[in-house]
């Protein structure tokens, strides 16, 4: 008799999920030279994963576009490169990292509709190493489409968000700033010279936050604080809960095409100002899909929430926020794009209740720009310019409200 305790995996409702009893815990380290995705015999695809223990998992598929994911709690993935594991013309791209605090996924796009056929973890009694091994089928893409779709188990998903929107008068008391560092977890953003957009933008958005904090004007909250993976709709659900009166989004993205530099706002706008801010909205928004985030047989949350509310008077006064954030940074000496404030349809600014820019602190593909980025001290001095933005807009707004109460 084998010596291979072979763990078996629960299946629900036939599909769209296989989880793993909840027996196992910890962190599962990937060993690089036993995993592999490879094309499998006869058709199909094959996931193989060789890990330093046995962890809790499960496998579902999307569509729209057709993708694979695995969840972990947890796997850490230091030393896995997706030019080692992914060696498959059936998968078209791979992407790993972390989802949510203690959790870890794995999401691979399949160049043509499969379904899972078999999926087991094979765990050594005496090590603890497992082995998970998951063999997918190809099928119509109607049989993908009807088998396809996220799991809902509140032991694994992300935080529900809040519909409601709260956004609090700030009355004689502190400005409520959500400050939303973009990226994370699975999804890095723009990568450049060994650093990802996701880590800068976090180290960023500490040092605004403890500046802003220490001038004794500000409350401030994070959309994450960590390398965690934070879905568009619940970092607008984040501002709402938090009673927001102002949201600033950071990135540092990278542009292939044309001469991108220097820090730039970006204000909602159906229709984009630019073609360059038209790409980047439509970036943004596609880091939800390609993250693993089902998006099927839901209303359109974030393009729809609170649209036309409040818009009258919120997108004024978004206006004149950036505008204060230009002039405080060009009095700072922070390098400033040639056309610094620009509009977009970004999800993440549609909550119309709260006065909402998107700051391209600056851009990962321009020289200049990134060893900005990298330095602290220039972040530090940046961040200080900000704070002084946040305190004029907040003085002019207060005389303006008041000009309109009388």
């Amino acid at each position: 008799m084998s010596r291979v305790l072979r763990v078996l995996v629960v299946m629900l409702a036939i599909w769209p999920a296989l989880v793993r009893a909840q027996e196992l815990s910890g962190l599962a380290r990937v060993e690089v030279g036993h995993s592999q995705i490879s094309d499998g015999w006869g058709g199909g695809l094959s996931v193989e994963l060789a890990l330093s223990q046995g962890v809790p998992f499960r496998v579902f598929t999307l569509d729209e576009p057709r993708r694979l994911v695995l969840d972990f709690r947890e796997v850490d993935w230091n030393g896995v490169s997706k030019d080692v594991l992914l060696n498959a013309d059936r998968a078209l791209d791979l992407r790993f990292g972390a989802f949510r605090p203690g959790w870890s996924r794995m999401v691979i796009d399949l160049a043509a509709p499969m379904l899972p056929k078999t999926v087991e973890m094979k765990v050594e009694p005496d090590s603890g190493k497992a082995r998970l091994e998951v063999r997918l089928g190809e099928v119509s893409a109607e049989a993908f489409a009807a088998g396809s779709g996220a799991p809902h188990d509140p032991r694994w998903d992300l935080p529900a968000p809040s519909l409601v929107a709260t956004s609090q008068e700030r009355g004689d008391g502190p400005l409520v700033v959500v400050i939303d560092p973009g990226h994370g977890g699975i999804d890095p953003g723009a990568e450049r010279d060994g650093l990802s957009e996701k880590d800068l933008m976090l180290a960023f958005a500490r040092q605004l936050k403890e500046v802003l904090v220490r001038s004794g004007r500000f409350q401030v909250v994070l959309t994450r604080e960590d390398d965690s993976f934070v879905s568009l709709e619940r970092r607008i659900a984040i501002a709402h809960e938090a009673g927001a009166h102002v949201f600033l989004s950071l990135h540092a993205d990278a542009l292939a095409e044309g001469n991108a530099r220097g820090a730039t706002l970006h204000l909602l706008r159906e229709s984009a100002s630019d073609e360059a801010s038209q790409q980047l909205a439509e970036r943004h928004d596609r880091d939800d899909i390609l993250s693993g985030v089902d998006l099927s047989g839901q209303d359109d949350v974030v393009a729809g929430i609170l649209m036309d509310l409040a818009r009258q008077e919120t997108q004024p006064r978004a206006e004149r926020l950036a505008a204060a954030v230009v002039k405080g940074l060009r009095a700072a000496k922070v390098p400033l794009n040639s056309r610094p404030v620009r509009h977009a349809s970004f999800s993440v600014l549609k909550s119309a209740d709260i006065p909402s820019v998107l700051l391209e602190v600056g851009f990962m593909s321009s020289e200049r720009d990134l060893k900005n980025l990298a330095d602290a001290n220039w972040r530090l001095e940046t961040a200080a310019a900000i704070r002084d933005s946040l305190r004029k807009w907040m003085d002019e707004d207060d005389r303006l409200k008041e000009l309109v109460r009388r």
